[in-house]
């Protein structure tokens, strides 16, 4: 059974050690200057550590019958901001009383309507906020979608749309965005060519 109602309130928030609340699936933000360094995105200068409020992220996918190729065969959900913002990945809260991957499962549930498995991180970004004057950290997360449903709790405040990997390139708002895609198509792809190698 799924519950048809989303999340309120903060009784249950996760908080950073520096006071700042932790939020998991996609806020739409823009990147700053950042770069990525050796598997973490360097610092801003004038930007404390403590600074930085935690994000995680995540790119739901799945895969159309009869391609073989994964740019071809794989699509992502993306779902439209409440204020009408473009298209993004879905966001939320991460509470206190789930991991990291539960809070991406609800959601993606909560935000798109889909089920599935959430994979291993892609990687970790930081960026500035365009709407508020705040820094995050973002981490994405890749999640199998196994289950479309069509009733979900925030159906009637967003729309869903199934894209290609080359549409959500050409529509990521933000490099970083662009950038944990691409490493999911790698990701993805490199597995494929492993399973379809010949044992030796």
């Amino acid at each position: 059974m799924v519950c048809m109602v989303s999340r309120q309130g903060r009784q249950l928030q996760r908080y950073s050690k520096a006071g700042s609340r932790i939020v998991v699936g996609y806020v739409p933000t823009v990147v700053w200057f950042g770069r990525w360094v050796d598997g973490e995105m360097g610092g801003v200068v004038g930007v404390s550590d403590a600074e930085w409020r935690s994000c995680c992220r995540c790119i739901p996918y799945k895969f159309n019958r009869g391609y073989d190729d994964v740019g071809t065969s794989m699509e992502v959900l993306v779902v439209s901001s409440p204020k009408g913002n473009g298209l993004l990945f879905p966001k939320g809260g991460w509470e206190t009383d789930e991991t990291i991957e539960q809070a991406a499962l609800r959601e993606a549930l909560e935000e798109a309507g889909v089920q599935g498995n959430v994979e291993g991180k892609l990687g970790k970004w930081r960026y500035k906020s365009r709407t508020y004057d705040a820094y995050h950290e973002g981490i994405m997360f890749p999640m199998n979608v196994t289950q479309e449903l069509g009733d979900w709790p925030e159906m009637h405040l967003r729309e869903r749309k199934w894209v290609t990997v080359a549409e959500a390139k050409e529509g990521c708002q933000h490099p970083w965005m662009k950038e944990a895609l691409e490493r999911l198509v790698r990701r993805v792809s490199s597995s494929r060519r492993n399973s379809a190698a010949p044992a030796s």
